[in-house]
């Protein structure tokens, strides 16, 4: 055996395992350390297992990690319909057009519910701009958004047919 480990100046040292009846695993450790601090004899310790603290910090800390994860991900460009000229117009062309995709407008109130910051790409008459906004206002009845740029801090109104996508 070796000498060194022979010589502990009358420390010894012990790896156990203690089972303690309590009603929760915080009061059960509370009542270990009131021992183990109590007594004149033991000179430190090492808690390796059986610790539960903290659990529930870690669940949310990661629940949270992966929602950022999920809402930091490639968003995917919205592409809004046009809107016809007039009455007549949109019901001559309703069969040859195509389909209104029906989670865009609801993309665009959920933008505007979590005042979520969203790329505008717009293409009015000569003029093309891509915009970091927040969505005020959105009325699918005029075909009409406005938006706030947040670098210009100023309010725009453009027609749904003046935007190309949001991202």
């Amino acid at each position: 055996m070796d000498k060194k480990l022979q010589n502990t100046d009358g420390n010894y040292l012990f790896n156990v395992d203690i089972l303690i009846n309590a009603r929760t695993n915080p009061l059960a450790l509370q009542f270990l350390l009131e021992v183990l601090n109590n007594s004149d004899k033991v000179t430190d310790f090492n808690i390796n297992s059986g610790l539960e603290l903290g659990r529930t910090i870690d669940t949310l800390l990661r629940s949270a990690k992966m929602a950022l994860k999920q809402e930091s991900a490639q968003p995917i460009p919205i592409k809004l319909p046009v809107k016809p000229a007039n009455e007549q117009t949109e019901k001559h062309n309703a069969s040859k057009s195509a389909p209104i995709p029906a989670d865009a407008f609801a993309k665009i109130r959920q933008y505007i519910k979590n005042n979520q910051l969203v790329r505008l790409r717009t293409n009015s008459p000569g003029k093309q701009m891509s915009m970091p906004c927040r969505i005020l206002n959105f009325d699918d009845s005029a075909y009409t958004i406005s938006v706030y740029h947040v670098d210009e801090k100023q309010v725009y109104t453009f027609n749904l047919n003046e935007i190309d996508e949001f991202v």
